[in-house]
């Protein structure tokens, strides 16, 4: 009896301790379609001496996530050395969460501390109950906006930001068109636009046109409808998160000194773009550019335009870490509006 009592404390106590050593994520073993992502019990990782341990608030869904799970384009495998099955196996570019615990050489973050960043230069990894990350990957979160709103945020305000202010050197007054206008990208990049005094035209699909416009797009076109390159109309900035037409039909598209930055989409163009774009802006004096993103660069500038309520997540829904599969399946197929956010 004695033994069994002993036996039965003792194994208690490490069932115990694998659950707190323990935590939930989503995690795919091999490449394909969304489906091959499970919930699983893994190890809770633990913070090297240059890390932090963040426990997961809010995730959400990013092109990334989308590649990173399929495998393709293919130069997603050559760009992490893992061509047969992923050696990245928990996907979540976006982050926010409270600091857990911090490794000795961290500096400018303790624990308790909110924080939320694009996390795709540490590995990934968001779509989990704790993740660790470097120090220059994340920000505080403004006390104002909340864990779904800053998990929302930092890929894709990034992405409008460095396309619309550092690469397309928007200008007031300014006539401006948003290509996927529907999405994360899209949702962030009218409301910064708008802050420079331009017209706005956003393209995407007949059930999103409405959200556009409440958003403040001056105009919005159905893209099954009606070809932006085709219709006579020109632009000075052009934010393209598709990139599913000729380099010849979006340089007509563009005034003389006009640019163009695209920040995803159809790998064969953004290569004939990253090839041709220099030929075309001496030949032709319009500037085309694929976007080589700086993640977390102007977070900081983002936190004040939240500071002054200058700019809000569009987010669709909210869903349970479960949800992960079928949200990514959801992105991939075009239909969110704005972010999808993953609560944890």
């Amino acid at each position: 009896m004695t033994c069994f009592l002993r036996d039965t404390k003792y194994s208690t106590f490490f069932t115990r301790m694998t659950v707190i050593n323990n935590m939930k994520a989503i995690v795919f073993e091999r490449y394909g379609s969304p489906e091959v992502m499970q919930l699983k019990e893994v190890q809770k990782p633990v913070a090297k001496d240059d890390e932090i341990l963040i426990k997961v608030h809010a995730a959400s869904v990013n092109d990334w996530d989308w590649g990173l799970v399929r495998g393709r384009p293919f130069i997603i495998r050559m760009i992490f050395g893992a061509f047969l099955k992923p050696k990245i196996k928990i996907a979540g570019t976006d982050v926010a969460g409270i600091v857990e615990g911090v490794g000795k050489q961290v500096k400018n973050f303790k624990s308790g501390d909110e924080v939320y960043g694009d996390i795709s230069e540490c590995g990934f990894g968001s779509f989990a109950e704790y993740v660790c990350v470097k120090e220059n990957a994340l920000i505080l979160k403004p006390a104002k906006i909340s864990f779904e709103e800053a998990a929302a945020t930092p890929h894709a305000a990034m992405l409008a930001v460095q396309a619309l202010i550092d690469e397309g050197k928007i200008k007031q007054g300014q006539k401006i068109l948003i290509n996927g206008a529907g999405g994360g990208v899209g949702t962030f990049g009218i409301q910064i636009a708008k802050m420079h005094d331009v017209e706005v035209t956003g393209v995407d699909s007949e059930d999103k046109l409405a959200m556009l416009t409440s958003l403040g797009f001056d105009h919005v076109i159905d893209y099954k409808k009606e070809d932006f390159t085709q219709n006579g109309e020109q632009y000075d900035l052009i934010l393209d998160v598709k990139t599913n037409r000729s380099i010849s039909a979006y340089t007509n598209s563009l005034k003389v000194n006009g640019r163009y930055i695209t920040v995803g989409g159809d790998l064969s163009k953004l290569l004939q773009i990253a090839l041709l774009g220099k030929w075309i802006s001496i030949v032709k004096k319009r500037h085309l550019k694929v976007l080589s993103l700086k993640p977390n660069k102007n977070m900081a500038y983002i936190n004040q335009l939240f500071e002054k309520n200058q700019l809000r997540a569009v987010i669709d829904g909210l869903y349970a870490l479960k949800d992960v599969p079928d949200t990514l399946q959801y992105f991939g197929e075009g239909k969110h509006k704005g972010k999808i956010v993953i609560t944890i």
